[in-house]
């Protein structure tokens, strides 16, 4: 299958989410319906920044390849040749994990 290429536009990014913790702290085993949707990922993609009202454009501050957290319930999943992707705003990244 090929592998297709996605350009994010504008300030979105594209995220491959992490995986769920597969179990709890005290080392309980969670069923996939129990786990939570991530909030951290590695950046696949970024779009060139947003345009503002000005014309001017306000700059991606995060590069592909690196882990950052996001939003619980910000972006849109997206599913690419059977990986599932997140597609989120900048304004949605809350932080560059290292």
């Amino acid at each position: 299958m090929a592998k297709t290429k996605i350009q994010p536009l504008f300030d979105n990014i594209l995220v491959r989410p992490l995986e769920a913790e597969e179990k709890t702290a005290s080392g309980i085993l969670l069923p996939d319906s129990a786990k939570e949707k991530p909030q951290m990922g590695e950046i696949v993609a970024v779009g060139p920044g947003k345009v503002m009202p000005k014309g001017e454009v306000e700059k991606i501050v995060v590069k592909v390849g690196q882990k950052v957290m996001y939003k619980k319930w910000g972006g849109n999943e997206i599913k690419v040749n059977g990986e599932e992707l997140i597609l989120v705003e900048q304004k949605d990244i809350l932080a560059i994990v290292e």
